[in-house]
């Protein structure tokens, strides 16, 4: 199969190579997609650069992607077969990922596709979707809630807009200059821009100074000192990055006077059940209405260090997205 790899950690030009590799065979409890889309998020560069050690001695890299099923192995339901699907955690513990024709994993990994969901958007429900879905939801169900969505014109951020309002809570987002619209469209109730507007005032008198119930943070270092200040008595937190500090200090007794609940998390090891109930409530999402999907790019295989690159680069709105065949 045509598939890209590394060998060796570092630059994307200088380390990822195009060309043939085996065409995996789907082991027990797998199913194997022939890809159409692999979605690249930081991560997958992060991990390319260096950012944590390799899964073998020649890895695929990135980690979402869709397709249509090809392949089951022992004890896979054949009912998978010619079924349009979509992935996630393809290069998470496991060197082979979706920079590549075929992918073979474990049959939980994978959810089927509507019908009008192109590819190329089912790429972005990996990484993306499934973090906004256990960002949003880590503390359960939001209907009658304000939810502060920081980021939400981020590839997360944007999801996690748009699953919020569908579990019926009412959205603050925060986003600057021209991405405001992308949050505005994602379903957003008020968006603020940080860099403008004063988001305590804001806040405090969008809800009648009770604060926010729920924060889905992107910014969790960035943004600490800000957060006793805007959240609910009792109110919770989740956090998926923290790109302003990654050491920040800690307000401990403001947020402890208002009972606030923390969670900090990445996908790969989520528990199971959330994991699970994400891929459920996903499937459900799609069907009831069209979504947003926003794709900042679309690249060929044989060019994938180059939509590594744009991912690197910074300011791309939506999932950059490598088509496959």
């Amino acid at each position: 199969m045509r598939a890209v790899w590394y060998e060796r950690q570092g630059p994307a030009d200088e380390v990822l190579t195009v060309g043939e590799q085996p065409t995996p065979k789907p082991g027990p409890g797998e199913i194997r997609l022939r890809l159409h889309a692999s979605g690249v998020n930081p991560s997958d560069c992060n991990r390319r650069r260096g950012g944590t050690p390799m899964e073998g001695p020649l890895v695929i890299p990135n980690s979402d992607g869709a397709g249509v099923v090809d392949a089951v192995g022992e004890g896979v339901s054949p009912q998978w077969l010619g079924r349009r699907a979509w992935l996630y955690n393809g290069q998470r513990g496991r060197a082979l990922g979706t920079a590549a024709e075929w992918i073979a994993l474990d049959q939980g990994l994978v959810t089927a596709l509507p019908d009008d969901v192109s590819f190329a958007a089912g790429a972005c429900l990996g990484i993306p979707g499934m973090t906004a879905y256990c960002a949003v939801f880590a503390f359960g169900p939001v209907a009658g809630k304000t939810v502060l969505v920081t980021g939400g014109a981020g590839a997360v951020g944007n999801y996690a807009v748009q699953l919020a309002a569908w579990g019926g809570a009412r959205v603050i987002a925060t986003a600057s200059g021209e991405k405001a619209e992308d949050a505005r469209s994602a379903g957003a109730d008020l968006v603020l821009d940080h860099r403008v507007d004063d988001l305590r005032a804001r806040i405090a008198e969008a809800t009648s100074g009770r604060g926010v119930d729920h924060v889905v943070e992107v910014d969790f270092g960035g943004n600490l000192p800000l957060l006793p200040d805007i959240i609910a008595n009792n109110g919770t937190l989740t956090a998926y990055a923290s790109r302003g500090d990654e050491q920040p200090r800690f307000p401990f007794y403001g947020l402890m006077r208002r009972n606030v609940g923390i969670r900090l998390i990445v996908l790969n090891s989520v528990a199971l059940p959330l994991r699970q109930a994400a891929q459920t409530a996903i499937t459900a999402w799609l069907q009831a209405a069209p979504r947003l999907h926003r794709i900042a790019a679309t690249f060929p295989l044989e060019r994938t260090a180059a939509a590594h690159n744009a991912v690197e680069a910074g300011g791309k709105r939506g999932t950059v997205v490598v088509t496959v065949g």
